[in-house]
């Protein structure tokens, strides 16, 4: 399955927003513009779809309802997400799912359902809150989405949303996993269990993708010769070999290995770990400009058709690459009323500019320039 568009009212930065979404889609936009935010509205329904999951963990780990809602929201304060969702690629719309959340005035707040709608193939199928939910209201503090007992006519929804994959590596918690406690933050999204999750993995699988993973680490780490798990009393290890005047090479385990290093084999794993939707975040932190430019012909190689991916970026190197379009591009304007986003290909000035053979990168990263950025060669900091 494969999400189409998404609708986001009152949603953290973004008072408004109708997103078409391709098979490919990179968001584009300055510092706190709402890159992180719009994704974390995809991760937020599989949150609600998950097991041990459901709306009031969804809402709790965010913070609240408070934390949630744009500070422009006024007269109508409810969050409410749309999603559009086809069965293949580039086909029509056969789901919706709507969703609107809001705060007991008084007493404990807790979030609760103010709408729930699904829709197939244009028909209404479920409609909340229903005469059950005005009878005992503390129904609405859960979703159908959530619960098997009542998702079966729409179960294809929760499972697609569960199904949604999120990594951004942080190197440090990969290297240093024993010295952090707790449960972590649900989903992994971080890699804190990454090494974990690599011993989980069929023995077979892990070597086809590590395989795989090696073959272009050796084109973008000097000397590395060889990638492979390994497993030391009872702890799980990446180990790599490189090129030494030893006969036989140094070898290196994840705590040697640099973030660009840990990060580049984080992103391709998250690639080539399933056929779901992925979010990925800056896939560009910590890697040098040749390798970032190469990222758009990596997805490819490596996941074909066979995936939809979301990206956020600021970088001018991953959108260089000439084979990303307008209808791709999604681009992030923040104001004091909040975030506005467009698609590149609704601007006809952006495809002009695109057609006459320019890149993603000259044409949209200049529009997501902070106005005043100049001033910041000029500023002095005055004690006083």
């Amino acid at each position: 399955m494969f999400i189409t568009e998404i609708s986001l009212k009152n949603w953290r930065n973004f008072p408004k927003a109708d997103v078409k979404i391709g098979f490919r889609s990179f968001f584009v936009g300055p510092n706190a513009s709402g890159k992180s935010n719009f994704l974390d509205a995809i991760r937020f329904l599989r949150d609600l779809a998950q097991t041990g999951g459901g709306l009031q963990k969804a809402v709790e780990i965010r913070g609240g309802i408070s934390k949630i809602r744009c500070l422009s929201a006024r007269q109508d304060p409810d969050v409410q997400l749309e999603v559009s969702l086809s069965e293949t690629p580039n086909g029509p719309s056969i789901w919706k799912y709507e969703i609107g959340i809001k705060q007991e005035p008084r007493g404990n707040r807790l979030p609760y359902i103010a709408f729930e709608r699904v829709y197939k193939n244009n028909a209404l199928i479920l409609k909340r809150p229903n005469d059950g939910d005005k009878k005992d209201q503390v129904r609405l503090t859960q979703t159908y989405l959530e619960q098997l007992s009542t998702n079966a006519e729409f179960r294809e929804i929760a499972k697609f949303f569960d199904s949604i994959q999120y990594l951004h590596i942080v190197p440090q918690l990969v290297r240093h996993s024993d010295s952090y406690s707790g449960p972590g933050v649900p989903g992994d999204p971080f890699g804190l269990h990454f090494l974990e999750k690599l011993s989980l993995t069929p023995d077979r699988t892990r070597k086809s993708r590590l395989k795989r993973i090696q073959a272009a680490l050796k084109l973008a780490v000097p000397q590395l010769e060889e990638l492979e798990y390994v497993q030391d009393k009872g702890h799980s290890h990446l180990e790599a070999k490189y090129a030494h005047w030893r006969p036989h090479g140094g070898k290196q385990r994840e705590d040697q290995f640099s973030d660009g290093t840990l990060r580049l084999i984080g992103l391709m794993w998250a690639l080539l770990d399933g056929d779901a939707l992925l979010l990925l975040e800056e896939p560009e932190l910590s890697l040098h400009s040749g390798i970032v430019k190469a990222i758009p012909a990596l997805m490819f190689r490596l996941v074909g058709k066979k995936r939809q991916i979301i990206i956020t970026t600021h970088s001018t190197d991953l959108l260089s690459d000439k084979g990303i379009g307008a209808a791709e591009t999604i681009i992030l304007k923040p104001s004091k009323e909040g975030t506005t986003a467009q698609v590149s290909s609704d601007n006809e000035q952006i495809v002009a500019l695109l057609q006459s053979g320019l890149s993603v990168a000259d044409v949209v990263i200049p529009r997501t320039r902070p106005a005043n950025l100049d001033q910041l060669e000029l500023f002095s900091y005055d004690s006083n």
